[in-house]
C-alpha cells in the first residue's frame, strides 16, 4: 500500500461522522497533524511510521466522537441525507398508493364524497405518522449503534480496520424504488386480507360477498414467511442506502432476506395455493390454464430472486 493511502482512509472515516460544516477544516488539521507526526518521527520506513502514527490516535469513530462528543441529534449527519432520501421516496410512493387504494374501496362500498375524503385525509394522517414514526426510529436506531460501537469498543485498534472508501452507490434510484416497491407490497398483502376487496356474485340472484384475493388458508402458514422476506428485504434496502452501497455483509443478509421471500413464494405458486379458490372461481375468464400460468410464475420468481443476489454480490466485490 502506497504512503498516503490510509491517512486518506482514516480522514475519511473520521470527517464523514461529523457536521457537513466542520468536514472541510477539520480534514486539513488532521492530514497537517499526521503528517507533522510522521516527519518527526524522522523514520526511513514512511509506511511504518504512517500505521505505527494512526495506531496511536485510535479509532477514527473514537477521535470522531472528541468533536461531538455525543449524538447531538436524532439522526447525525452521516444517516441524514439518506433517512430524507428513503423517507421522501416512501411518502411520494407508498403513501399515494395506499391513500387510493382505500378511497377506491371506500367508493367501490357505495359511500359517497365527504366519506371518501374523510377516509383519505384519515390514510394520510395515519399511515403517513407511522410510516415517518418507523422509518425515524429505524435510523435513530442505526445511529445509536453506530455511535455506541465506535466509542465502547475495548479492542485496541489498529490501521488494519480502515474500510476502503466506499464509490457512490450508482444504483441509489434503484435502492430506494425497490424498497418503496417492498414496502408497497407488504402493506398491498395485508391489506387485501383486512379489507377483501374483490366482489364475487353469488350463484344465486342478488347473492355475493366481499373475498380476499389471496388464498386465506395461506394465513395459517406459508404468508409469514413471504411477509418476513419482504420485511427483511426493506430493511436491507435501507441499510443500503444508509450505507450508500452493497458490501459483502449485507449482500449475505440480502440473500437471506430473499430466500426466505422467494422460496415459500415460489413453492405457493408450485402448488397453485397462491390465490382465494373463489376469487378464481369467479374470475375465471382470466384463468383458463391455471397450471401453465402458476408454472411461469414460479420459474420467474425464482429467476429473479437468484439473479438480484447474484447482482449485489458482484457489486459489492467491485
Amino acid at each position: 500500500m502506497s504512503t498516503g493511502v490510509l491517512t486518506e482512509r482514516y480522514v475519511h472515516e473520521v470527517v464523514r461522522r461529523l457536521p457537513p460544516d466542520q468536514r472541510d477544516d477539520i480534514a486539513r488539521e488532521l492530514r497537517a497533524t499526521i503528517a507533522d507526526t510522521i516527519e518527526g518521527r524522522g523514520a526511513d520506513d514512511r509506511q511504518a511510521a504512517e500505521r505505527e502514527v494512526l495506531g496511536e490516535l485510535g479509532d477514527p469513530v473514537r477521535y470522531a466522537a472528541r468533536y461531538t462528543d455525543r449524538p447531538l441529534a436524532l439522526i447525525g449527519p452521516d444517516l441524514y441525507p439518506a433517512y430524507i432520501r428513503v423517507l421522501g421516496t416512501l411518502v411520494a410512493t407508498v403513501l399515494p398508493a395506499l391513500t387510493l387504494g382505500f378511497v377506491l374501496l371506500e367508493v367501490a362500498d357505495g359511500g359517497g364524497l365527504g366519506a371518501a375524503l374523510r377516509v383519505g385525509a384519515g390514510t394520510v394522517i395515519g399511515v403517513g405518522a407511522q410510516l415517518v414514526a418507523a422509518i425515524t426510529l429505524v435510523f435513530a436506531v442505526t445511529e445509536r449503534v453506530r455511535h455506541h460501537r465506535g466509542t465502547t469498543g475495548t479492542d485496541r485498534w489498529t490501521p488494519d480496520e480502515l474500510p476502503d472508501v466506499q464509490r457512490p452507490d450508482r444504483g441509489g434510484v434503484t435502492a430506494l424504488a425497490a424498497v418503496a416497491w417492498d414496502v408497497l407490497l407488504f402493506a398491498l398483502i395485508v391489506w387485501q386480507h383486512t379489507a377483501e376487496p374483490y366482489w364475487a356474485d353469488g350463484a344465486a340472484a342478488g347473492e355475493g360477498a366481499y373475498l380476499e384475493v389471496l388464498n386465506p388458508d395461506l394465513w395459517s402458514g406459508w404468508i409469514w414467511p413471504v411477509l418476513a422476506g419482504l420485511a427483511g428485504l426493506a430493511a436491507v434496502g435501507v441499510a443500503r442506502v444508509a450505507g450508500r452501497g452493497w458490501t459483502v455483509r449485507l449482500a449475505g443478509w440480502y440473500a437471506l432476506a430473499h430466500a426466505v421471500f422467494t422460496l415459500p413464494l415460489a413453492w405457493v405458486l408450485y402448488r397453485q395455493e397462491l390465490f382465494n379458490p373463489d376469487f378464481l372461481a369467479d374470475a375465471k375468464t382470466l384463468w383458463e390454464s391455471q397450471e401453465s400460468v402458476y408454472a411461469g410464475a414460479a420459474v420467474i420468481v425464482l429467476a429473479m430472486g437468484v439473479s438480484s443476489v447474484v447482482k449485489a454480490f458482484r457489486t459489492a466485490r467491485g
